[in-house]
Parts: structure tokens; C-alpha cells; sequence
């Protein structure tokens, strides 16, 4: 009985959808449990700096107090103050809260990463490590832990905090869940994001800058940090962020819905300037700056129903925007790609027709100067169909050299190009399913 409600389930909900609805609200109140609510001429608010400041401080530690304050009395926001704060470990966001920062006044430092081995033994159910040099770790520290696995031979990368010391043997905030031992290399780095979330929603992060000291941090990618590094997560509103300087990623989320990236500036990373990851649905990025990254956009896996639109993506070492597995149903357009090292826009080879990142549409975007002498504006490799290339401008200045507005793939399919405008080129279309 239970197994057939389960199973009749969606359909009972989409019928509840398309059937009568309740009125709508016009004079909401305050209600338990209920998310439509009046709108509060002032809602709860408590300011961080590093004087005359509700809370006085400079680090994370401070900032964090101030965002558990407010989500333990239901939400609200917190405001950074103009200062610069130093950073040993991420911030937590928790859901219902706004962190508000004072522009390029307030700076949030990651510090410098230190390293060193682990010198004993620690198996998966341990929760605890010994270091080999402690100096310069402190309780509290976010920590990247790192071993060779001695099953299959691959790479165990795990996150974890500080939480209790006695000389050179520290306690971890959760289990390793993995073996790190002395004869795989198990290693120790301060390594972290400024600002995380975790299975949180309807969290604003606005008007601030976060530096990820790039020069004296070691490499990590967006799969488990960045600047901004959230997961499984909903409904998020990033506007006036500026993400500079971090030896991974900008700004990455991972399984998130309902992003919403606004007017933010992603630059000088050594990886992806933004980077919507698997999974995530609907995400929105207008008005951005994305320069200088290695890759500007980075679509990861099965990314559908996102808008990219009305922003720059300029001088990323190998491409403006990436577009790949089982990313499907996108819209990018409006956007200015511009001196991309290989390829403006790329749409990726995957593994077979259901992987390929299919059904998108490339609008009116302006494409300039992309790649070497064989570079192309537009490159759309493996399976990928179902492609809209609409109104976009492709120029190149440089020289037609081998250079080619749109490359199309032997193997892709129903490609569409309309009304798009392309100079400066050897051949505007390389179409190589006719060769």
C-alpha cells in the first residue's frame, strides 16, 4: 500500500499543479512554517569590523559568529564593515542569511597554505591525525588531507577542520572515512574556501571582496573549493562579489538550484572563474566579469536550464565559455568573448550521444580574436546536436592565419547557424561532417 503512494506520487503532484490554485496572498502574515511573509520595513542586522562593530574582530572566527548570531534567531544579515580580514578556515553560511560586505573596502584574505606529512598511521575510522611538523597549524584550521589509495592507486582528497590538539596530534571535526597512512604519503595542508554552505538555502552573499592569496596558496580545484564554494544547495543570490586571486576556482557550486550570480567579477584564478557544477539546474550569471582565469565559464556535468547572459569573458588561457557533458537546454547570449587562448565558446567531446551537450542556443554574442593560428571562435566537437548559433558577431583581428569562425565536428548533428556575422577569418565554417 505505502509502495504504490510512493510510486503514484509525481503524478499527484503535477496534477495538484495544473489544477485550481488557492487565492493569492494579499495581507500575509507571520505564520509558523510559512515562507510568505509580510514585507519588513527592518529585519534583524549585525554589523562585523574591526571596531565600532557589534562584533570586533578581523578573522573568521568573528565573521562566522556573526552569521550563526543571526541564523540562530531565524536569519537576517550580516554586514562586513570596511577592513581586511584573515582567513585560517571558511566561513559557514547557514540559510536565511545575507552577508553584506562593504565593497572593495572589505577584503577577506585566504592565509597562506603550510604542509606537511602525516608521521603515523591513521585508518578510515579515525578522527584524528599526527603531524610531522605542527608549527604554524592551529586548532580551528581548515584542512585539505591528501593520500595515495592503496586499493586502487588513486588520489584520496578529503576536507576537514582542527578541533582539538596535544602537541603535534590533532582531533578532526569528522572521521576520515579513508585510510591515510605514512607509506602512501599522506599529507597535511591549511588549505580552504573563504565563504561555504553545505545543504543550505535562501542565502545572499553581496558587495564584497574575497582574495585567495593565489602566490602562497597551493592548487585545488572547484570540486572541493574556491573563493565561494557551495554544495547541494538552493536558491542563492551572489551580487557585487568580486572572487580574485584563488590557486582554484572563483566562485563554484556544485548540485545547486536557483543560483542567481549578478554583477560579480571572477579574475586572476587559476581555474575556473565560475563554475556551475554537476547538477545544477536553472542557474542565471548576468553582468559579470570573468578575465583571466584558465577557463571563464566553466559548465560542468548535466548543467540545464541556465542563462548566461550580459557578460565578459576576456583573456581566460583556454576558453571564454565551456559547455559538456549532459549540459543541455542552456541559453548563452549577449556576452562579449573576448582574446580566449584556444577557443571562445566550446562545446566539449563526450562519451556518446546521451553525454553531449546538446540542445543549447549561442545568441548574439560577440566573439573576438580567439585561439592561435588555428584557433576557432566557436568549436563544437563529438555527438553534440541540436545546436542554435543565432546572431552572434565572430571577428578576427589578428590575421585569417588557419583561424575559423565556427568549427563543426564530424559527428555532430542538426547544427543551426542564422544571421551570425563572421570576419577575419580563413573560412567563416569549418564543416568537417562534409569532408
Amino acid at each position: 500500500m505505502k509502495r504504490r503512494l510512493f510510486l503514484g506520487m509525481p503524478a499527484l503532484l503535477a496534477a495538484a499543479e495544473e489544477g485550481p490554485r488557492a487565492p493569492e496572498v494579499t495581507r500575509p502574515r507571520a505564520t509558523f512554517g510559512d515562507r510568505v511573509e509580510p514585507k519588513w520595513e527592518q529585519g534583524l542586522t549585525i554589523t562585523v569590523g574591526p571596531q565600532k562593530a557589534d562584533l570586533v574582530g578581523t578573522d573568521h572566527r568573528v565573521v562566522q559568529a556573526g552569521v550563526d548570531y543571526v541564523s540562530g534567531l531565524g536569519g537576517g544579515t550580516v554586514r562586513l564593515l570596511p577592513g581586511t580580514y584573515r582567513f585560517r578556515n571558511a566561513v559557514q553560511m547557514r540559510s536565511g542569511v545575507r552577508l553584506l560586505g562593504s565593497g572593495l573596502d572589505s577584503v577577506c584574505i585566504k592565509e597562506p597554505t603550510i604542509k606537511t606529512a602525516l608521521v603515523e598511521n591513521s585508518d578510515w575510522y579515525d578522527q584524528e591525525i599526527t603531524l610531522k611538523d605542527a608549527s604554524g597549524f592551529q586548532v580551528g584550521d581548515g584542512i585539505v588531507l591528501r593520500t595515495k589509495n592503496p586499493h586502487n592507486g588513486g588520489e584520496d582528497i578529503f576536507r576537514r577542520t582542527l578541533v582539538a590538539r596535544s602537541g603535534n596530534r590533532f582531533k578532526l571535526n569528522q572521521m576520515l572515512q579513508e585510510n591515510f597512512w605514512t607509506k602512501e604519503g599522506s599529507l597535511a595542508s591549511r588549505t580552504h574556501s573563504l565563504f561555504e554552505g553545505y545543504r543550505i538555502a535562501d542565502i545572499g552573499i553581496e558587495n564584497i571582496c574575497l582574495d585567495g592569496n593565489r602566490a602562497n596558496s597551493e592548487f585545488l580545484n572547484g570540486n572541493y573549493v574556491g573563493c565561494v564554494f557551495l554544495r547541494e544547495s538552493n536558491r542563492i543570490h551572489m551580487k557585487g562579489v568580486t572572487a580574485r586571486n584563488f590557486n582554484g576556482d572563483g566562485i563554484s557550486y556544485q548540485v545547486c538550484h536557483d543560483v542567481r550570480v549578478e554583477d560579480c567579477a571572477s579574475i586572476d584564478n587559476a581555474n575556473y572563474g565560475l563554475h556551475p557544477g554537476s547538477g545544477s539546474q536553472r542557474t542565471v550569471v548576468t553582468g559579470c566579469r570573468l578575465e583571466r582565469n584558465d577557463i571563464g565559464f566553466f559548465f560542468c556535468w548535466g548543467v540545464k536550464w541556465g542563462l548566461v547572459e550580459k557578460n565578459v569573458m576576456a583573456d581566460n588561457r583556454r576558453f571564454g565559455v565551456s559547455i559538456g557533458h549532459n549540459d543541455t537546454d542552456n541559453v548563452v547570449r549577449n556576452n562579449e568573448v573576448l582574446r580566449s587562448g584556444k577557443f571562445g565558446i566550446y562545446l566539449r567531446q563526450e562519451h556518446g550521444p546521451t553525454f553531449a551537450p546538446s540542445r543549447n542556443r549561442i545568441e548574439t554574442n560577440r566573439v573576438v580574436d580567439s585561439g592561435n593560428e588555428s584557433g576557432a571562435a566557436v568549436e563544437i566537437e563529438g555527438v553534440t546536436e541540436q545546436v542554435m548559433l543565432k546572431g552572434n558577431v565572430l571577428l578576427e583581428t589578428r590575421g585569417a592565419a588557419s583561424r575559423v569562425g565556427v568549427r563543426i565536428g564530424k559527428d555532430a548533428k542538426a547544427i543551426t547557424l542564422a544571421e551570425n556575422k563572421i570576419e577575419g577569418f580563413s573560412a567563416p565554417v569549418a564543416d568537417l561532417r562534409k569532408s
